[in-house]
C-alpha cells in the first residue's frame, strides 16, 4: 500500500468518525425528555423539599454534590455538550416544570405545606425504600 493510499485512508476513517459522531449527536433527544436525568433531578427536588420542611430530616450534601457530578458526566458520555446541559439546567422553564412534577409526587404521596409532619414521614419512607431521594436523606 503506497503512503497516499494510507493516507487517503486514514483520513477517510476521520470523516466517517466525525460523521457518525455528528449523526449520534443529532439524534440525541432533548435533555427535557430524556428520563433518567428528569429522574434524579425530580429526585433531588423531592429531596430539597423534604430536608427544608423536615427538622429532623437533613441533606447528604457532599453525597449530593457527587451525584451531580455524576450525572453530568452521564449526560456528557451520553454526547449532550457542557453548553447544552447549562442551558438546560439554567432554564426557568424547565425548572419550573421540574419543580411541579415534584410537588405532584409530594401531593400524591400525602404532603402538605400545613402539615409538616408529612414531609418528615416522606422522608423517612424515601430513606427506608432506598429511593433516589431517600439516598439524598438522612435523619438526625
Amino acid at each position: 500500500m503506497t503512503r497516499v493510499n494510507r493516507a487517503a485512508r486514514r483520513l477517510a476513517a476521520a470523516v466517517i468518525a466525525v460523521g457518525l459522531a455528528a449523526t449520534s449527536a443529532a439524534a440525541l433527544e432533548p435533555l427535557s425528555t430524556e428520563r433518567y436525568i428528569n429522574d434524579r433531578l425530580i429526585a433531588a427536588r423531592i429531596a430539597d423539599r423534604i430536608r427544608r420542611e423536615c427538622p429532623s430530616i437533613d441533606g447528604r450534601m457532599i453525597y449530593a454534590f457527587q451525584q451531580a457530578r455524576a450525572l453530568q458526566r452521564y449526560a456528557l458520555d451520553k454526547g449532550y455538550s457542557k453548553q447544552q446541559i447549562d442551558t438546560f439546567l439554567d432554564s426557568k422553564s424547565e425548572r419550573r416544570r421540574i419543580y411541579a412534577i415534584a410537588e405532584d409526587y409530594l401531593a400524591r404521596k400525602g404532603v402538605s405545606g400545613d402539615d409538616p409532619a408529612s414531609f418528615c414521614r416522606l422522608g423517612l419512607q424515601e430513606i427506608a425504600d432506598g429511593s433516589v431521594a431517600g439516598s439524598l436523606l438522612v435523619a438526625k
